[in-house]
């Protein structure tokens, strides 16, 4: 197989044969179907197991007009791009698909998108009608929870959760203090709960979520679900789920989560801290995050589940367009329904700031716990793991230490780099820029202050500089070992590179030095001191002229 051609189908890879000449109108539905889902690449003249066969000799040398066809055959018009590629003498379109705002349809009206089936197998079906607002709210075209619901009435609102909303906008510290005296009426203009059509007030879908009924919601908002549950191992010890709305599901969740999130003693000087198996901000960032980001158009709950060491919450949707997993805690904030992120941010339920995820990491981390994992997401739904094993209570004491010595909390970044190094042992800036999603200059921007307040140290100089946790760290975590042994492998490394190069030239400068260990000139200078003080090197001449040569090892004594 050519490198340059996958091994298998994806939902992003089509192959397609073309051993009988594939006529236009398949090729364009394949085509379509990529457009509607995530882009991609399809691969004229490879067959579905990988198979290179080739295009059909009727194919003309260039290709150029396979674009235009594509674009004439379908509406909104498709631009694509087409290439030849060679394998072991045959020929093979790659005609590379830019995934599409707008719906693509064949020119006879066909629609259909890419999806992967229940077998894990990428498949084309029928792009059906009411599937046209999901694909719309990922590209945050339109804004589903600020939409008049059809045949919903103001009696569909619950006066209890009406009473339920003052409460938390009274008793929550980071509510907005301004909603506190507004009649009903101005708190669902001012939320976005209703909106003026024809002169009389309709209910949104974010209204209905927010303070609906019950009743109402399982007839109108029938993909609303969520589901509480808790595994040990195969058995299921709670299952419970709810369809009430959402300013009544924040607070059912929380009391049920109150009852597993059990908490670890920790003793620091006088005080004692109990540290959740979720720090509790986080826990409920996230479950909120899940509320207010699900796709409502799709069927499927949001599902919070609790197992063994670990607690994955779920929700119908995939990230939106620009949203993914390299960028999560870089990307400008971009929720799937703004109506409704706004109401949780106004009403204190979530981050105002909008970087509910930077509060997720942060309360992993500062407890020596791994980052939080999305890796399991897929195109139609986010899923997000947590581990919820015992904290590292070392490594939470010298947060809380250096926490109190700058008399702030650590920024998420700090903790990443602390948890990277404590794991990696040594990186470069290159290496931390990947948990830091970032580039490797702001990386180094990033170590700078860390460096400064000796929480990290720098080995080397230029593009070979490396990072390590600092001795003061290592301490505070026990390991002072770890660092005294590392250390001395880096200076034993640092040697014998020293040795081997002397060995070579006859002779060496302090410039090799400083460029052959990414050393500074005064560490480049001290390591040659040693080595003469150890008889390994003899110094010839003096200042800037000076030299070293390897010292010839004594002859052996002859026998008598």
């Amino acid at each position: 197989m050519s490198p340059r051609i996958p091994p298998h189908e994806s939902l992003e890879v089509e192959f397609k044969s073309d051993r009988d000449a594939l006529g236009d109108d398949e090729l364009v539905e394949a085509l379509v179907c990529l457009a509607n889902a995530q882009g991609g690449c399809l691969y004229l003249g490879v067959e579905n197991d990988g198979t290179v066969t080739g295009l059909h000799p009727s194919r003309p040398q260039h290709i150029g007009g396979l674009a235009a066809m594509v674009a004439n055959r379908t509406a909104p018009s498709l631009e694509v791009r087409a290439d030849i590629l060679e394998h072991q003498g045959l020929r093979v379109a790659a005609i590379a698909v830019p995934r599409s705002a707008a719906i693509v349809a064949r020119s006879d009206g066909l629609v259909k998108r890419r999806r992967i089936d229940s077998h894990g197998q990428p498949e084309c079906v029928p792009f059906l009608p009411h599937e046209y607002a999901s694909r719309r709210a990922d590209f945050r075209l339109i804004d589903m929870s600020a939409e008049v619901v059809a045949d919903a009435t103001l009696a569909d609102f619950d006066p209890l959760q009406r009473e339920r909303l003052r409460a938390v906008i009274a008793n929550n510290p980071r509510s907005d203090k301004s909603l506190a005296g507004l009649s009903d009426e101005q708190i669902d203009g001012a939320l976005s709960l209703t909106t003026t059509r024809d002169g009389q007030r309709r209910p949104t879908l974010l209204g209905l979520l927010l303070i609906g009924r019950t009743n109402s919601l399982r007839q109108l908002v029938p993909t609303h679900e969520v589901l509480f549950q808790v595994m040990d191992g195969t058995r299921v010890k709670v299952n419970e789920g709810s369809r009430a709305a959402l300013i009544e599901i924040v607070e059912w969740l929380d009391l049920l989560s109150r009852g597993v999130n059990t908490e670890q003693e920790f003793n620091e000087g006088l005080f004692r801290i109990g540290i959740a198996r979720v720090e509790v901000d986080a826990l409920r960032e996230a479950i909120n995050n899940a509320l207010v980001h699900r796709d409502y158009a799709r069927r499927g709950p949001v599902r919070v589940c609790w197992h063994g060491d670990e607690l994955t919450i779920s929700n119908p949707g995939g990230f939106v367009e620009g949203v993914n997993l390299d960028n999560l805690l870089t990307t400008e904030p971009r929720p799937r329904n703004p109506a409704l992120a706004d109401a949780f941010k106004r009403i204190g339920l979530v981050d105002r700031t909008g970087r509910g995820v930077d509060t997720i990491y942060a309360g992993m981390l500062r407890f020596g716990r791994p980052a939080p994992d999305y890796t399991q997401s897929m195109p139609d739904m986010v899923k997000l793991s947590i581990s919820t094993e015992p904290a590292d209570l070392a490594f939470v004491r010298m947060v809380l230490q250096e926490q109190a010595r700058q008399d702030d909390a650590l920024p998420v970044e700090t903790l990443l780099i602390l948890t990277a190094l404590r794991e990696g042992r040594r990186l470069s800036a290159a290496d931390l820029a990947l948990p830091l999603q970032c580039t490797g200059s702001q990386a180094t921007k990033l170590l700078q202050p860390i460096v400064e307040r000796g929480l990290v140290q720098a080995h080397g100089t230029g593009r070979g500089r490396q990072y390590t946790l600092s001795p003061q760290v290592y301490k505070q975590l026990g390991q002072g070992a770890e660092y005294a042994r590392q250390a001395a492998f880096d200076e034993l490394q640092q040697v014998e590179l020293i040795r081997n190069l002397a060995r070579q030239q006859q002779r060496i400068k302090r410039e090799d030095v400083v460029s052959l260990c990414r050393l500074s000139p005064r560490q480049a200078k001290h390591r040659l001191d040693q080595m003469v003080a150890a008889g390994l090197l003899q110094r010839h001449g003096e200042k800037r002229g000076s030299y070293y040569t390897l010292v010839a090892p004594p002859a052996p004594e002859q026998k008598p």
